[in-house]
């Protein structure tokens, strides 16, 4: 991983200065660098033991980070990792063409590695993303969600890029196709399970440790997953008062509703299907030869749904 932030130091380099500010500050704004974890670990889970893995895991870092400043935007976010935006700090502008940026980059890098295979499952994952990206959009202030059309958006625009690391690793490492399936699967729902978690901290986890404001997901209107058992699980006065913070947005009604979701147990719920989801992805990698890099690939499943950040 040190390799990678050298790569990733490196490939930040722009003649121009505004680039280099912007994707500086938030490639070092404390991320947990999961996604190129998993193209290290799923690599080495093959053997595989080249300098194309330090590449790809730098591509796979630099494609979240321009989702990242461009959901920020979308979002009107003004706190990640406990540090301002980059939108908030240098504009939108500012954040959006940076974040088209690392695009590019992430793009010219994939062509060096000179593998059709892989730059198929980066652009299909890219793609993918972006569409989940939109969908979200229009969930936005939408009480009627479904929790199938929820996942929808959570395999899109989050799990699609974990899938992606995963599978990049197997394909470096001349995985056969059913292990190559078998890292797309583990990625795919460690993934969902991550992004499920995320959802439950906006209404449990601690400023401090999630690195973001409590209830942003309620002020701009998103039904994730503990919404939408609260007001399936509760009476209709308390799916009145989701519904209604849904619609309206802002942080206002964040007690009533945090009330409505403990008294429903949605969190519980929602951990629940968090930890469904890594059995699955846990299984799917349980028939790889034994190695530190499984070791850790099943760490990582663990980590996922036992976190407070």
């Amino acid at each position: 991983m040190d390799i990678v932030d050298d790569v990733i130091r490196n490939k930040l380099h722009s003649h121009v200065a505004l680039i280099r500010q912007v994707s500086e500050y938030i490639i070092n704004s404390g991320g947990k660098r999961l996604r190129p974890a998993l193209v290290i670990l799923s690599a080495g889970a093959f053997g595989y033991s080249g300098k194309h893995q330090y590449s790809l895991a730098a591509v796979v870092e630099f494609i979240h980070t321009a989702t990242l400043l461009h959901d920020d935007v979308v979002d009107e976010s003004e706190l990640r990792r406990n540090k301002e935006t980059a939108n908030a700090l240098f504009g939108n502008a500012a954040s959006v063409l940076v974040g088209d940026f690392l695009y590019s980059r992430a793009f010219q890098m994939m062509v060096g590695v000179d593998n059709m295979r892989i730059m198929q499952v980066l652009a299909d994952a890219t793609n993918t993303i972006a569409e989940g990206e939109v969908l979200q959009l229009l969930n936005c202030r939408d009480p009627n969600v479904e929790e199938d059309n929820y996942l929808r958006v959570i395999r899109f625009k989050t799990a699609k890029l974990f899938e992606a690391a995963s599978r990049l690793g197997a394909i470096l490492g001349n995985a056969t196709p059913n292990e190559e399936k078998a890292l797309s699967v583990y990625g795919m729902h460690l993934g969902t399970a991550f992004q499920l978690i995320d959802d439950m901290l906006d209404y449990s986890g601690d400023n401090l440790d999630t690195g973001k404001n409590l209830g942003d997901d309620l002020a701009e209107g998103k039904p994730t997953l503990p919404l939408i058992y609260a007001m399936r699980a509760g009476t209709p006065e308390q799916a009145s008062v989701i519904r209604n913070a849904i619609e309206k947005g802002g942080a206002d009604g964040f007690q009533p509703v945090l009330d409505v979701i403990q008294q429903t147990e949605a969190l519980a719920y929602a951990k629940q299907c968090a930890q469904a989801e890594v059995d699955v992805a846990v299984a799917a990698i349980a028939p790889l030869p034994e190695s530190e890099y499984k070791t850790c690939l099943l760490q990582l499943a663990s980590f996922s749904v036992t976190r407070n950040h």
